[in-house]
Parts: C-alpha cells; sequence; structure tokens
C-alpha cells in the first residue's frame, strides 16, 4: 500500500468500516451473560443493534438455545433470514469456521470438515460474504493471552484451554481454490483472514494463475499461536505487502484490540471489534461489550475526523457483488503487478508511459 503525503488526512481516507464479532463461539453464555445473546430473538437483536451502533460488517457465527456453538446450517439460515429482514442493507459476513467450539468435555476445538464448510455456499439466504483461512495452520488463540484475559472465564478452566490451545485450522490447496470457486459461483465473495505474509503470497499466486478472480478484501489476523504478533513491525511489513486496490482491516485480540484499532483508523485502514475478539476494559475493570466497543470506535474515529461508513458507503468499499473475468484483470483491480509476458524480461510494471 501507498502512504504518500497527506494519506493520513481524514479527507483524502475512504470512511472507516467497522466489523463487529459479537457472538463470541468461544465464550459460554455465563462469561458475560449480559452481552452473549442466546436465543435466536437476542441473536438477531444483537445484529440490528450493532448496526444502529455504526457497525455495517456482521461476523457471524450461531448458537444453539443450550448457549453452545450450533455447527447446523439451518441454524444460520434462520440467523441470516432474521437479520436480513430487520437490517437489510448490512454486510452479513459469515465465519468460515461454522463453529470451532468443542464437540464435548476433554475435546480439541476445531473447525467442521472440508465437506461440511463447503455448505456455507448453500446458505439461505446468500450472507454477502464467509471468510477463509489460507494454508493450514496453528490457530492457539491463547499463546499470546495473559493469564488475566480469561479469568473467571470458561476458558480458564483446563478443559477449554487445552480445547483452544490445541486448534489448527484445516485449509489445503485444493479445498480453498474449490470453497473460493463454490462461493463465487453463489455469488458470495471471499473474505481473506490471514495470519502473516506468507498467506498473502499465497492469495497472490492464486489470483495469478486465475484460480482466484475476486476483490481482495481482507483482514490481517494478529492473535499469535501461529499468527503474527500484534506489534509495528509485522504491521508494517503486512501493510507493505498489501496491493493498493486491496481493502485491509485488523484484528487481534484482548487489550491489543483498541490500540491496534486506533493505528488502523488514523493509518485509513479499517477496524473489527466485539467479544469475539475482546472483552475488557482496558484497565480490566469491567467487560465492554460489543456495542460499546463498536459507540468507542465511531468516537475515537470522528475525533480524528475519520467519517464513518454507512451500508452503501462500506458495501461500496468492500465491492459486494464484484467479480472478475480472468487473471489479467483481477490483478488490476487489486493493485499487483501484472503477470509476466511470455519472452518478457526485466522488472513488470503497473504501468508503462505512453
Amino acid at each position: 500500500m501507498n502512504f504518500q503525503d497527506g494519506s493520513m488526512y481524514p479527507e483524502h481516507q475512504d470512511p472507516l468500516v467497522i466489523t463487529c464479532a459479537p457472538y463470541g463461539p468461544e465464550w459460554m453464555p455465563a462469561d458475560f451473560p449480559e452481552d452473549i445473546p442466546v436465543s435466536m430473538k437476542e441473536q438477531v437483536q444483537k445484529a440490528v443493534d450493532c448496526y444502529n451502533a455504526g457497525a455495517t460488517v456482521l461476523h457471524l457465527h450461531v448458537r444453539e438455545p443450550d448457549g453452545k456453538g450450533s455447527k447446523r446450517l439451518s441454524k444460520f439460515n434462520e440467523l441470516l433470514d432474521g437479520i436480513r429482514s430487520r437490517v437489510p442493507k448490512m454486510i452479513l459476513q459469515v465465519g468460515g469456521s461454522i463453529s470451532f467450539a468443542p464437540e464435548g468435555e476433554g475435546e480439541v476445538a476445531k473447525w467442521l470438515s472440508d465437506d461440511t464448510r463447503h455448505m456455507l455456499a448453500e446458505l439461505n439466504p446468500a450472507p454477502d460474504q464467509v471468510t477463509i483461512a489460507i494454508n493450514s495452520n496453528q490457530m492457539n488463540v491463547l499463546e499470546q493471552m495473559l493469564p488475566e484475559d480469561t479469568a473467571g472465564t470458561s476458558l480458564a478452566t483446563p478443559e477449554s484451554y487445552r480445547a483452544y490451545r490445541e486448534m489448527t485450522i484445516p485449509a489445503g490447496p485444493e479445498w480453498v481454490e474449490e470453497h473460493i470457486r463454490r462461493l463465487s459461483a453463489k455469488g458470495v465473495q471471499t473474505h481473506f483472514q490471514l495470519a502473516n505474509i506468507t498467506q498473502l503470497e499465497t492469495v497472490e499466486r492464486m489470483m495469478r494463475r486465475g484460480a482466484c478472480n475476486v476483490p481482495l478484501i481482507l483482514t490481517w489476523v494478529a492473535i499469535g499461536g501461529g499468527f503474527d504478533a500484534p506489534n509495528l513491525y509485522n504491521l508494517a511489513n503486512f501493510v507493505r505487502a498489501v496491493p493498493d486496490g486491496a481493502v485491509l482491516t485488523l484484528e487481534t485480540s484482548m487489550l491489543n484490540v483498541l490500540p491496534l484499532n486506533m493505528m488502523a483508523i488514523a493509518l485509513g485502514l479499517h477496524v473489527r471489534c466485539g467479544i469475539e475478539d475482546n472483552l475488557w476494559t482496558q484497565d480490566r475493570k469491567a467487560k465492554l461489550g460489543s456495542v460499546q466497543q463498536i459507540e468507542q470506535l465511531v468516537r475515537i474515529a470522528r475525533e480524528c475526523g475519520r467519517e464513518v461508513a454507512d451500508a452503501p458507503q462500506a458495501r461500496r468499499i468492500y465491492r459486494i457483488g464484484e467479480f472478475y473475468a480472468s487473471a489479467e484483470e483481477t490483478l488490476a483491480r487489486n493493485g499487483f503487478a501484472p503477470n509476466r509476458r511470455p519472452g518478457q524480461r526485466g522488472f513488470v510494471q503497473h504501468a508503462l508511459a505512453a
């Protein structure tokens, strides 16, 4: 990405797109009963509340009536339908794991099978986006957390601690390419959740081969445990590698969320918040609900002079409904240099002088 003079002036930046993840499948309702929705009515209302607070993208998981993460696609259809009827313009982004909550006591948290996750392309009503991980990877969400982050919650129990510490993501190349193909055929945008630059490079190679003709809408997921850590050096290296036509959101966990989002606001990038990422105020004196987290970011953005995107603006920025016909078009629209032509020598360029 290019940061020219004036790039941090708010009049030169896109409006801020706020993604909220209010369902938190790693938590049990008793961890934050005031904020974790359980009934279908509560889960729909939570989406409405997040939208009214300023979030235009909803990262979506579903709970069963007993409070556990649902693995039934029928429940996703029910929630999607309920949200669509209340906030039809909100960008609905289904979490690609479906639910990584352990099946039973003592079992490891894990993503569902390849075939089951492919069924996300068949959801009805269709979401706007489904998130996708690239390259099979460790996802130890607890590695960079402190004991204070999970104190008094279900993640502090030995069983849950082991379950989430040992979690891995199955995302091999054959499955990834087929998943993107199925989502695109149904008009569902792929949202890339990337742990590091090597995964970004894999996406670029897929685009160069014509196996991924979609907008590069991505999130840098800096949660440690197989993913980048949320520090300035990793952030700067990742942002430098992202092409100019991409749309980049920053994500991390616990007390890292607010400072990283403040950086995103200043740099012209986009933000994610919600109890899936963090439960606490910065002094840990209280828990901070998803709506309160959105309101906090809206307030900070306005103090920085940066406009917060409404739903039509967010859909334009995210290029919802846009797909490409060729590798050449995909590379150009996403800001990558073109593929090398047969016999071409030297460095390739975005555009040659007339």
